[in-house]
C-alpha cells in the first residue's frame, strides 16, 4: 500500500531511477493513446483553455463596474488572479486525476491498484494523466507574464526567484487539497461537490485581493487553510505594497512553507484513508 511518501513523490516535477519506469510507461502509453485523436485532443485543450480564460474574465467584469477593489487597482488584483489561475492549472495537471477516485472505489477498480506492488498515489496519477490539461498551463504562463508586465514588476533575481517558489509552492498548494478532495472518497463516495468546495472554491477565494471578505471569511480560508499565501501575500512582497491587514511585507516569502504545512497534512490524510479503506467487497 501506498504511504504518506507517494504525496511527496506526487508533488515533485519529474524522477528517475528505476522505482519510476513503471509510472513512466504508463503515462507514455496514456499520452499516445491521447494523441492518437488530434482533432478531439485539440478541441478539449482549446475548451480548457476558453474556460480558464471566463474565470480571469470575471476580473476583467468586476473591475468594468470600479477602479479600485479592496484597495487594490486592477493591474495589482490581476495578477494575483494570474498567480493563482497558474498555481491552481498545474496543480490539477499533475494530480487532478484523482478526483475520479470515487468512481473507481464504487466499480472495485482500487482493488486492483491495491494489490499491485507500487504506490497507490502514483498510479492513480500516472494511469490516468490527462495531457489535455496542459493548455491552461501554458495559457496560465502566458497570462502571468502579461500580468506581471501590467503591474509593473521590477525584474531581479530576488524577484524571479519569488516568482519561482510562489508558483512552485502554489501548485503543491492546490496537490494537496485535491489529494485531500479526493481522499474523502474513503469515506464519502459522493463527495465531490464538498471537495470542489475546497478546490475550485478555494481557488476562486485567491482569485481576488484578501480585503474584499470578510473577518470570518479571512481567518478561516485566508489564514486557516493558508489560501492568503497562494497569490495575495506572495504579489504583495513582489510590489513592495504594504498590507492593508497590517502583515509584514516580507511574508509572501513564507508561501513555501506554508505549502509544506499543507502537503504534510495531505499525506497524513491519504495514509489515513488507505488504512481504512476496506474494498468494495466485488
Amino acid at each position: 500500500m501506498a504511504d504518506s511518501a507517494d504525496f511527496v513523490v506526487a508533488c515533485r516535477v519529474g524522477g528517475g531511477g528505476e522505482r519510476f519506469r513503471p509510472y513512466r510507461m504508463v503515462m507514455k502509453a496514456q499520452l499516445r493513446a491521447q494523441l492518437s485523436y488530434r482533432a478531439s485532443f485539440s478541441i478539449e485543450v482549446v475548451g480548457g483553455m476558453i474556460m480558464t480564460g471566463l474565470d480571469l474574465a470575471t476580473v476583467l467584469v468586476v473591475f468594468n463596474v470600479t477602479s479600485v477593489l479592496g484597495g487594490f487597482s486592477f493591474r495589482d488584483a490581476f495578477l494575483m488572479s494570474a498567480v493563482a489561475n497558474l498555481s491552481f492549472a498545474a496543480g490539477d495537471q499533475l494530480v487532478g486525476s484523482i478526483d475520479d477516485m470515487r468512481v473507481q472505489i464504487r466499480t472495485g477498480q482500487l482493488d486492483a491498484l491495491l494489490v499491485r506492488p507500487l504506490g497507490l498515489l502514483r498510479q492513480l496519477v500516472s494511469t490516468d494523466f490527462e495531457l489535455r490539461r496542459i493548455g491552461r498551463v501554458v495559457q496560465g504562463i502566458v497570462v502571468l507574464a502579461i500580468a506581471a508586465g501590467l503591474a509593473h514588476v521590477a525584474w531581479s533575481p530576488a524577484t524571479l526567484a519569488l516568482v519561482a517558489l510562489t508558483v512552485i509552492a502554489g501548485t503543491a498548494f492546490f496537490a494537496a487539497f485535491l489529494v485531500m478532495a479526493g481522499t474523502v472518497s474513503f469515506w464519502w463516495i459522493d463527495s465531490t461537490e464538498f471537495g470542489a468546495g475546497f478546490t475550485y472554491g478555494g481557488r476562486n477565494f485567491t482569485l481576488y485581493p484578501m480585503t474584499v471578505y470578510g473577518q470570518v471569511f479571512r481567518y478561516l480560508f485566508a489564514y486557516g487553510l493558508g489560501f492568503a499565501f497562494v497569490a495575495y501575500y506572495p504579489v504583495l512582497t513582489l510590489l513592495h505594497r504594504p498590507d492593508p491587514l497590517g502583515l509584514p511585507t516580507w511574508i509572501g516569502w513564507l508561501t513555501p512553507l506554508v505549502s509544506v504545512g499543507v502537503c504534510s497534512v495531505a499525506a497524513y490524510v491519504w495514509r489515513t484513508g488507505v488504512r481504512h479503506y476496506r474494498s468494495t467487497g466485488s
